[in-house]
This record gives structure tokens, sequence and C-alpha cells, in this order.
């Protein structure tokens, strides 16, 4: 079965929003400097985030998401960082358009019920 490919240019290239984890590996225990590196990674990129305790919302177009996600792991090497591992889910949907707002806020509108 083939699949229909996303038309460069289109309006129908995906949207993604990726829960990311990035694990600087060699650099001792803080890892704050190297996170504030990624956010800033995100931040040129232009993707919206979310930054929580363990890793970063992302929410964009599904290649700059992931552009951005190798960018921090080039930005890390570079800054001497000598491994990395990264955990990363990510959620597609075709049925309708969904920010990462949007998934907050109807859960948040639950909890008032």
């Amino acid at each position: 079965m083939a699949l229909p490919a996303a038309r460069e240019g289109g309006t129908d290239k995906m949207k993604a929003i990726a829960d990311v984890c990035v694990i600087p590996i060699g650099i001792g225990t803080s890892v704050s400097k190297e996170v504030t590196a990624c956010e800033r990674v995100f931040q040129e990129a232009g993707l919206k985030t979310r930054l929580h305790a363990y890793g970063t919302n992302v929410e964009g177009e599904w290649d700059q998401v992931f552009a951005a996600i190798r960018r921090c792991h080039e930005v890390l090497h570079a800054a001497g960082v000598p491994r990395i591992s990264t955990n990363i889910r990510v959620g597609t949907r075709t049925d309708k358009e969904q920010s990462m707002d949007d998934k907050i806020r109807s859960v948040e509108e639950k909890l008032k019920s």
C-alpha cells in the first residue's frame, strides 16, 4: 500500500508535537548548561517549546522538529560533550489541528468538572 507524501510547500505538511529529553553523558551531574543550549536551538528554529523538569515539549513541522534535535546534538558535541542519548516521543494528527496548549487546556477543563 503506497502512502501519500506531503507536498513540499503544500498545506498538508505534517505537524508534530514531540517530547524530547537530550541526555549528555560524560560531563558530570549538572546539565543545565546543555539544556540551555538546546533550548536556544529550538528558539532559533522558530519552534514552540514548553520546558519541563525532565525535557522539552517541541511543536512544529516534522522536518523542522527533527532538524532541531539533530542540531542540539551537533551543538553539544561541538561544546565538548562526548556522548549524547536522546529520548523522543512524537505524536501527529490528521483529523484536526491540535497544539500543545489545546491538549493541556482539554485536561485542565476536565479537572475543573
